[in-house]
């Protein structure tokens, strides 16, 4: 595990488009696996991506079920239809930190950058709900496109968590 230092930045409002759904610690796969979809969905329409995919992290109930988007930046916010949706990633402050490594090491980062915050008493934008911790806004951005480089302890990856202002 390779994570840089936790930082916080302040980032405009992003629009993106997503395909979403509802699935657990081991099917999460079925989300990640919809962004070569989303590309195809943008190609088609002669949209370019605006910035590397991600998945963003909804509701999270870590013993039961994950509400997750596959998505990508856009510059602007064009319309989706049945199966791609539009979404704007809020502005604000954001705790972010950039991962080398697998995908499979990201739940020990994520877990030190929660402790991160919470030693320098950050409010994350979170609440605590029936169906789980809903989130405001909480990331991971793939910066490395697997195509290009299969070898997963070389994949570079952006946590980026909203803070409450």
């Amino acid at each position: 595990m390779n994570p840089t230092q936790p930082s916080i930045i302040h980032c405009a409002d992003q629009p993106y488009v997503a395909i979403g759904g509802t699935v657990t610690m081991r099917t999460i796969g079925e989300i990640a696996d919809r962004i070569p979809a989303v590309f195809g969905w943008l190609a088609s329409r002669g949209i370019a991506p605006a910035g590397p995919p991600f998945l963003r992290y909804t509701v999270i109930d870590m013993s039961s079920h994950l509400e997750i988007e596959a998505g990508v930046p856009v510059a602007t916010e064009v319309p989706g239809d049945e199966d791609v949706r539009p979404g704007v990633l809020p502005a604000g402050r954001y705790v972010t930190v950039t991962h080398l490594g697998s995908p499979e090491q990201l739940v020990s980062v994520v877990r030190a950058v929660l402790e991160w915050g919470g030693e320098r008493g950050l409010r994350w934008d979170r609440e605590d709900t029936p169906a789980g911790e809903k989130w405001g806004c909480r990331l991971e951005s793939y910066k490395t496109n697997p195509v290009i480089e299969p070898d997963m302890s070389k994949w570079e990856t952006e946590l980026a968590f909203r803070l409450a202002d």
